[in-house]
């Protein structure tokens, strides 16, 4: 009787110990009063000159038009648009549409600090240069039209990456009028193919970087987002700065069987065989754990969330599995905490009464960091024993390195969101996505993807999407946040 009171009274001390433990849990201060955005405008010129680089159609495919090229059209639209910072800023091209300016600081014994974007866009279905004003399903404007409408500018680019661009470049010529002059030096860098992997644009920038020795004491680019009141039952904004991002492995695996015709089919076939690999793939994916960027967040907002979330992240050690089931019933949650599954392509014969004697499975794995392409080559390998197959890496890049999110450059973020979003909550995350941030890791040690725009999930929606646009609110204090960023920076 004494060890069966012993043992029931086990989970009552646990509880009491997880309870203590989350009310003394160090989690970050939350002022959860509603304190709105500021209301910051920007100038007529300013949303002109955006407007005006969205009228220039830079699709990533159109980089090699041989006549009315947009990237170059694009390329003179910004020194036309800003005469007196391409008069008073270094400026450079990289690999013909790259485009670099440097801003010379006072102090040359500091390290400089990097601003990044990109101004090539995805496309946009059904779009015809031809008719650029035709109407388009989905689409209240044209797409690219630069249409100021309801307090909002429509068209593609928007968001991804026109108007951060522009942002950074308002901010720099407002401070130049005002005769400010950067105590370090000051770069931008604009890269031309970011939706098609980098390679032309950022890639080559970097490699001029390190030629020329430098190193950054920070480089900015684009990531996460401020994310609206809502998000995990958290009242306030919250500034998601990617401290790191995944990293992406694609891999084929060729599956042999028996082929024949369809009227003597074999007990098994190539494709059957290729079935059971994608079950087994989607089912036994690699194990759900907790990166530093993502731990760092839950401590960031968890004081912002009701006692039974606080009490799991606080209490890892006992909840760690409930916690990462939690993640897991939503796709965009779950991402953050694995790495993971996506069959996205198969193919058997070509032909309905064919059986194949080899079928295809294209599966692309989005890894965590600390997860190396090598150990998604083996996991595969592993879920294919017993088969008759050939696997090959088609295209990989490994996780980004973290960012530490305790320096100064990093805190320089907060500083400058204070003043537009006094209620926000500035935290560490991991972006899904790829980015031009993770080239230029080999300059900088402390690397952060962050675009200051405080998104709704219908607006979120917008981007790569139908409707494209941003408020007129967003570019206000877009320009704004680069404006005390460049001024402050110490």
């Amino acid at each position: 009787m004494i060890v069966i009171g012993a043992v029931a009274a086990v989970p009552v001390v646990l509880f009491i110990v997880a309870a203590i433990r989350t009310k003394t849990y160090p989690f970050a201060k939350i002022a959860v009063e509603d304190t709105p955005a500021a209301a910051v405008m920007p100038s007529e010129r300013a949303v002109e000159r955006l407007a005006g680089g969205i009228r220039i159609p830079t699709v990533s495919s159109a980089v090699d038009e041989q006549s009315d090229n947009p990237f170059e059209k694009f390329k003179a639209y910004l020194p036309a648009a800003y005469p007196e910072l391409y008069r008073n800023l270094d400026t450079l091209t990289v690999n013909r549409y790259g485009l670099l300016l440097r801003w010379p600081g006072s102090n040359t014994s500091l390290r400089p600090i990097l601003l990044c974007s990109h101004y090539d866009v995805v496309p946009v279905m059904n779009y015809d240069p031809a008719t650029p004003d035709a109407p388009l399903p989905g689409w209240d404007r044209p797409p690219f039209s630069g249409a100021v409408a309801d307090g909002r500018i429509y068209g593609r680019g928007t968001l991804d990456m026109k108007g951060m661009l522009f942002s950074i470049l308002e901010a720099a010529d407002s401070l130049l009028a005002e005769g400010f002059r950067p105590e370090r030096d000051v770069w931008f860098a604009f890269g031309f193919d970011e939706e098609t992997g980098g390679t032309a644009g950022a890639v080559n920038i970097a490699q001029y970087f390190k030629q020329h020795d430098m190193v950054f004491d920070a480089v900015y680019d684009e990531g996460g987002i401020i994310s609206a009141p809502g998000l995990g039952g958290i009242r306030v904004p919250v500034t998601l700065v990617g401290t790191a991002e995944k990293g992406f492995c694609t891999i084929r695996i060729r599956v042999f069987g028996q082929g024949g015709h369809s009227s003597m089919p074999p007990a098994r076939g190539s494709l059957v065989d290729a079935a059971e690999i994608m079950v087994r793939l989607n089912r036994r994916q690699l194990p759900a754990r907790l990166t530093a960027p993502v731990a760092a967040f839950l401590d960031r907002v968890g004081g912002a969330m009701g006692f039974t979330r606080r009490m799991a992240i606080a209490n890892r050690w006992l909840f760690g599995g409930m916690l990462l089931r939690s993640f897991g019933k939503n796709p965009a949650t779950a991402a953050l905490v694995r790495t993971t599954t996506a069959v996205t392509m198969a193919q058997g014969s070509d032909a309905p009464n064919v059986l194949a004697s080899e079928a295809v499975v294209t599966v692309n794995f989005r890894l965590l960091p600390g997860t190396s392409t090598e150990q998604v080559r083996r996991h595969v390998e592993e879920i294919c024993k017993g088969y008759r197959t050939e696997i090959e890496v088609v295209s990989a890049r490994e996780p980004s390195r973290i960012s530490p999110d305790d320096v100064h450059a990093f805190d320089v973020i907060g500083r400058s969101l204070a003043r537009l979003y006094p209620a926000a909550v500035v935290t560490p995350y991991l972006t899904l996505g790829g980015t031009d941030a993770y080239k230029y890791e080999s300059v900088s040690p402390n690397v952060y993807r962050f675009m200051p725009v405080l998104l709704t999930e219908q607006e979120r929606q917008t981007i790569h999407n139908e409707n494209e646009s941003i408020s007129l609110e967003n570019y206000g204090r877009m320009i704004a946040y680069f404006t005390d960023l460049i001024r402050d920076y110490r």
